[in-house]
């Protein structure tokens, strides 16, 4: 697999892998069993960049992938988050970004997941009532301390990602991006490019909706958080339909799946993304690994372009409590 590089010097898979749903949120639990024989695959198939954080499971996510990072004998390169303190079981959380707490996040983390090293360490949201200065010295200590390589912010304003970096260079930016999730374009995906900071998109297949597997008929299994989620409701999925059809002729057009066009319209959008479709079966791994040899045309993307710049998306990305910290 191609290689792309985040900021100046994490140089990772052109594709990595979000972990999130092997632990939570997307149903029961992936079986340890199954979900280490989708990760190694993942590292056979090239990817080398695995995401988690300390609130998935919480913390089952991370247990799960120092499992694998003692099987492996593939150099990988980890990605975790602090930042979301929340209770097994409750989706309801406080932010904490003080610094006394980012050693204690990292030390734990580094401890779950068996190494003495993350290589991107993310602030996962962020709390406005603690100044970012704050956060960023915590964490530039820790860089010197060689517990972490890089720093990474998630859904955060363009105006706090300037603060952040005067502080002390910030690898990645992580924040949802896709076909109906544009907003980062405005400023925050300009704001890094003006400072040479990567981004990394999550959910870039709309939480599965992009692929066109659901219809306002769909029902989602217990524990399977997008049934709470306004883009999900019957009325929501109904109204979104367009952006599934587009997607939908293009890939007919191309002899590929709508995921593969969701992702390889993302990868069109610079070198400097690196999008983290996460799965929990290895055929859509291997499918959306594929995704790297499908070449959209420029009428392509300009058509996907156009629709979904224009389209108004029914519902917002979170209920309430799990808006909490976006774009702060």
């Amino acid at each position: 697999m191609k290689k792309r590089t985040l900021g100046n010097s994490l140089t990772v898979s052109a594709m990595g892998l979000g972990c999130m749903g092997l632990s939570e949120f997307y149903g029961p639990a992936t079986p340890d069993k199954e979900a280490l024989a989708l990760l190694h695959r993942a590292c056979e198939l090239g990817i080398d960049f695995f995401d988690t954080a300390d609130a998935y499971g919480p913390h089952l996510n991370e247990t799960l992938i120092a499992k694998f990072v003692k099987e492996t004998s593939q150099p990988v390169k980890l990605a975790t988050k602090f930042g979301i303190v929340r209770k097994p079981g409750e989706y309801a959380r406080t932010i904490n970004n003080t610094p006394d707490y980012i050693r204690e996040a990292c030390e734990a983390s580094l401890a779950r997941l068996g190494v003495e090293h993350i290589d991107l360490y993310y602030v996962h949201r962020i709390n406005k009532e603690q100044p970012i200065e704050d956060t960023m010295q915590a964490l530039s200590d820790l860089v010197k301390q060689g517990k972490i390589g890089h720093i990474g912010l998630c859904e955060v304003s363009a105006e706090t990602l300037r603060k952040a970096h005067a502080v002390h260079p910030v690898t990645a930016v992580q924040t949802e991006y896709s076909l109906w999730t544009r907003d980062v374009e405005q400023q925050v995906l300009p704001c890094c490019r003006e400072l040479g900071i990567g981004f990394v998109p999550y959910s870039p297949l709309g939480r599965g909706y992009l692929t066109g597997t659901y219809n306002e008929k769909t029902a989602f299994k217990e524990g399977d958080f997008r049934a709470s989620l306004p883009r999900f409701t019957q009325e929501s999925i109904k109204a979104n339909q367009s952006v599934v059809d587009i997607i939908e002729k293009v890939a007919k057009s191309n002899h590929c799946t709508s995921a593969q066009v969701a992702l390889a319209w993302i990868m069109t959008k610079g070198d400097d993304i690196v999008p983290i479709p996460g799965t929990k079966r290895i055929a859509y791994l291997e499918q959306n690994a594929s995704t790297l040899d499908v070449a959209l045309s420029s009428v392509d993307i300009q058509l996907l372009d156009e629709h979904s710049s224009t389209m108004k998306v029914a519902g917002e990305r979170y209920t309430e409590e799990g808006m909490k910290g976006l774009n702060a």
